[in-house]
């Protein structure tokens, strides 16, 4: 199980899974495509094993699943729920600025909310009320107008009170790359929407990436992976504890232990055994942890672009000065610095948004977050001084390209 990687046999395996079922998924679009709700039943029944009388949640269901869950529970949603719209709120930006570059002309941004966007929530194995919040608390704090979500049935009663709590206002029992078709395209009773996030397996991840034309969508977010920066100093315990939470997740879930230390990796290796015995999810973590191990770097600074080529989902950096590396790192999707920073605290209840992109496009894309529901307008306000101070410029630009329309556009107001 613990083993050195080949890094680089290591880093493709975790992006060749996609290529893998485009094709399968590719069917799957086309069916909902032509046959709308009627496919939804019939992929509901073909891969959930389950029967629907109806697709969407009701208000009598949602009331029901407080009664499902514990007031405990409740409690620590609303407070999760709390941070996350805490921290996202620093992330909204005004609704409109403008700033006079030269008198008579000013420049600036007006950013608008979507309207209509669509959540993807995980089901399955488990429930995913924190991945509720997170895909959902950000669009409310941007504003937008109509907020839905799609999750595999049976859902969770916690799952639920999670979307009650977040204010979805549409919640539809169905998942898989059908439920990604139904929000991108449109059904008889699910109308599409302008925008896709979240998380889910390599089959939904597939989805979205084939919807790009027709609907926006976040980025690639399929199964969990983490980096794990180490030195001599480092705890085994932690790590190894760090390494089967994310393991748990997804039976394709990656995890990389990057260090300067050989004993700190042989540490890391026995306590894995040791945590790995009281562990539960024996199922899935026997899968994923075939793809975990470590590799060794000569220094810091070396271990540092590993992570950037690697671009991993979480970083996690446990050495004696984590900060010093911190520069040095420029794709993750989200980094957690100290040993007692357990990604645990960011999946749940520190703020931060725990969708992520995965499989190495942490290189060019970043995590969710507010503006991922907004979109922004350019404005410019000129008045007949602010037209003088440029015009010259556009006539002979708007010539040179042979545009004359564009020159006597200008023309024509200076002649006023």
């Amino acid at each position: 199980m613990w083993k050195q990687l080949d890094l680089g046999k290591w880093n493709a395996q975790r992006k060749s899974s996609l290529s893998e079922v485009m094709n399968s998924v590719q069917e799957i679009l086309n069916e909902v495509r032509e046959r709308g709700d009627t496919a939804l039943h019939e992929f509901t029944e073909k891969f959930d094993k389950i029967s629907l009388d109806n697709i969407r949640i009701s208000k009598e269901e949602i009331k029901e699943a407080y009664s499902m869950v514990s007031p405990e529970l409740v409690s620590a949603l609303r407070t999760a729920e709390a941070n996350i719209r805490a921290f996202h709120e620093l992330q909204r930006p005004a609704d409109m600025w403008l700033q006079e570059m030269t008198p008579g002309l000013s420049v600036g941004v007006k950013n608008s909310p979507l309207n209509r966007i669509g959540a993807y929530v995980p089901g399955g194995r488990a429930a995913y009320p924190s991945t509720v919040l997170m895909c959902t608390v950000p669009a409310k704090v941007a504003g937008v107008g109509e907020i839905i979500m799609c999750t595999p049935p049976p859902i969770n009663p916690l799952t639920l009170v999670a979307a009650d709590i977040a204010g979805i206002h549409e919640i539809y029992q169905v998942g898989g790359a059908q439920a990604i078709a139904a929000m991108a395209m449109g059904t008889a009773s699910i109308s599409p929407v302008q925008k896709i996030v979240g998380p889910g397996n390599v089959y939904v991840t597939a989805a979205k990436m084939l919807v790009r034309d027709e609907v926006d969508i976040d980025f690639p977010a399929g199964p969990s992976e983490i980096a794990i920066l180490a030195d001599e100093n480092s705890e085994p315990s932690f790590i190894a504890a760090d390494i089967i939470a994310q393991a748990e997740h997804d039976p394709n879930a990656a995890c990389v232990l990057i260090t300067t230390d050989r004993v700190i990796a042989n540490k890391v290796g026995r306590e894995l055994e040791k945590q790995l015995a009281r562990s539960d999810r024996q199922d899935i973590l026997k899968c994923s942890l075939g793809n975990i191990g470590y590799t060794l770097t000569k220094d810091l600074k070396s271990a540092a672009a590993v992570v950037n080529m690697i671009a991993p989902e979480h970083l996690s950096i446990q050495v004696s000065d984590p900060l010093s590396v911190l520069n040095d790192i420029h794709n993750a999707g989200s980094i957690f610095i100290g040993k007692y920073a357990a990604v645990a605290c960011g999946d749940y209840a520190s703020g931060t948004n725990h969708v992520l992109p995965t499989a190495g496009y942490a290189s060019i894309y970043s995590g969710l977050d507010v503006m991922h529901f907004m979109k922004r307008s350019s404005i410019q306000m000129i008045q007949r001084e602010g037209l003088e101070s440029i015009a010259d410029v556009v006539e002979t630009l708007a010539n040179a390209e042979g545009l004359t329309a564009h020159a006597n556009s200008i023309r024509i107001r200076r002649q006023e």
